[in-house]
């Protein structure tokens, strides 16, 4: 029992403090961009329908650092500020998916091809998205009110104290919104790391098309952190599971769960819905057929392994020691908050 914990512990600090340096680079960039990039600023470019705004809202979606959930009240604001379907779409099926906090976890622990395939995937699936929802809802007729204006405090807000309010977002929100995920993430890769046993799920799945089939039903309907996830995969990846069925999970787990779908299916219909769903299913299958043929074909070294890049060992560990801190610190203002 004594091992057991101690390779639990083990494993949890090992992968902790490869991820640690990235995670935290990532909070920053994710600070800065808060301060940049204004919600009204969003909110300009987004109106309209055609492949322009998609393609912004994509874009503009891959680099923020919202989880599943987080995106949904984001999206509908950006919707009552008359951003059309599509482009809202299009900014909920990309934002969840990956992050800059995400990429950088995602090229700690899976290599440098996951972190652009990764974010790439998450851009066209969110154009498609978004093109698909314009194409199959009609356009408003000549007069007909559009979505309704924003009227609460998300439409203003001064602009003071930005670096201030980037400082807090990078190191207090946003650990606060993803610090219990990523604990258990860690955890949960920490088990898989010492129960499973070698190429399980290699045997278990094999290595085709069954195996994403099995990952997108597991990751459609449960809620999965886009930067937490990705412990969870690197685990699944070292016992067998092919690099494209993890990137199957990690694209349907962030962008899907029960919440986002009824929240669609009600405020911008069940047409929406269906596509918003649909398209990260197919998007996810065929992103995942290609990242396998790239790993089998392509000679680009590992797609996914599991060593971080070559930082000093003294630089992790001091990360990881930071980096559980600032975590910590985040559950215990989210427990105050509460209060």
């Amino acid at each position: 029992m004594k091992a057991f914990v101690v390779s639990i512990i083990t494993d949890f600090w090992g992968t902790a403090a490869e991820m640690s340096p990235y995670l935290l680079f990532g909070f920053l960039v994710a600070g800065i961009l808060s301060m940049l990039v204004s919600q009204r600023l969003v909110e300009r470019h987004l109106g309209g329908r055609g492949i322009w705004p998609v393609l912004k809202a994509s874009l503009l979606g891959v680099p923020l650092p919202l989880c599943s959930c987080g995106v949904i009240p984001v999206s509908m604001s950006l919707h009552k500020h008359g951003a059309g379907k599509g482009s809202t779409i299009s900014f909920l099926i990309s934002t969840p998916q990956t992050g800059v906090d995400s990429i950088f976890v995602t090229l700690s622990l899976l290599g440098p091809v996951f972190a652009i395939f990764r974010p790439v995937a998450a851009f066209v699936s969110g154009i498609i998205g978004g093109v698909l929802v314009d194409l199959f809802n009609p356009r408003p007729k000549e007069g007909q009110a559009g979505p309704p204006k924003c009227t609460d405090e998300c439409c203003g807000g001064a602009e003071n104290r930005k670096i201030a309010r980037g400082l807090k977002f990078a190191f207090v929100t946003l650990p606060r919104d993803i610090g219990g995920a990523m604990l258990a993430g860690l955890v949960i890769a920490a088990f898989i790391s010492v129960l499973v046993p070698e190429d399980f799920f290699a045997e278990k799945l094999g290595t085709g098309i069954f195996a994403m089939v099995v990952m997108m039903f597991l990751g459609i309907p449960v809620y999965v952190c886009a930067t937490a996830s990705v412990p969870v995969a690197a685990a699944l990846i070292l016992k067998g599971l092919t690099p494209g069925a993890a990137l199957v999970f990690l694209m349907t787990g962030p962008a899907t769960n029960a919440a986002t779908f009824v929240t669609i299916w009600r405020i911008l219909g069940r047409t929406t819905a269906i596509t918003y769903l649909g398209t990260i299913a197919g998007c996810s299958l065929v992103s995942g057929i290609l990242l396998d043929y790239i790993a089998a074909n392509v000679s680009l070294g590992a797609v996914a392994h599991p060593h971080g890049w070559m930082l000093p060992p003294v630089v992790k560990h001091i990360s990881a020691v930071v980096l559980l801190a600032v975590l910590i610190f985040g559950l215990l203002t989210k427990k105050k908050k509460a209060k």
